[in-house]
């Protein structure tokens, strides 16, 4: 019988200022996108690789694509859980799934995804380098591993 490895997923929490807030009191939407780059870079950061690390190595991974569902909103003060993991590592690209959520409550508010180009510093698509492919591969289920371009 084959051993399946769990997908890592990040968690980490955020407690929501008065500036994400809109004038009905609630997050603004657009401030979830900011809620996702918080946890792709604690995600990076956890599995040993920080962001400022990637680019120093002339490597970026910019949004080309993002989604974003809304159920419920998040409010000043609330503290909200950002769990993130990546579901696919392709040879130039990355994908990554988000579940906003307030504390003591699983409920999702947002539900989102973002798919990253590999690029170089004038925004030129590399492959991801194969030390990072390998690293950001071993924290897929092999269910999930993607062999897309």
């Amino acid at each position: 019988m084959a051993i399946v490895q769990e997908p890592l997923i990040n968690v980490t929490t955020y407690q929501v200022i008065y500036g994400d807030t809109d004038q009905m009191g609630v997050v603004y939407y657009a401030n979830y996108l900011r809620l996702f780059e918080k946890g792709r870079s604690e995600f990076l950061r956890q599995i040993g690789s920080p962001y400022a690390e990637i680019e120093a190595q002339g490597f970026h991974f910019p949004v080309v694509e993002v989604s974003c569902r809304y159920f419920k909103p998040a409010h000043y003060d609330d503290i909200v859980i950002i769990a993130t993991q990546l579901t696919s590592v392709g040879r130039a690209k990355l994908n990554f799934d988000y579940k906003i959520a307030r504390e003591g409550n699983p409920s999702p508010l947002a539900l989102g995804s973002t798919k990253h180009a590999c690029v170089d510093t004038r925004g030129r698509i590399l492959r991801i380098p194969a030390k990072l492919a390998q690293l950001l591969g071993s924290v897929l289920t092999t269910s999930t591993a993607s062999k897309e371009s």
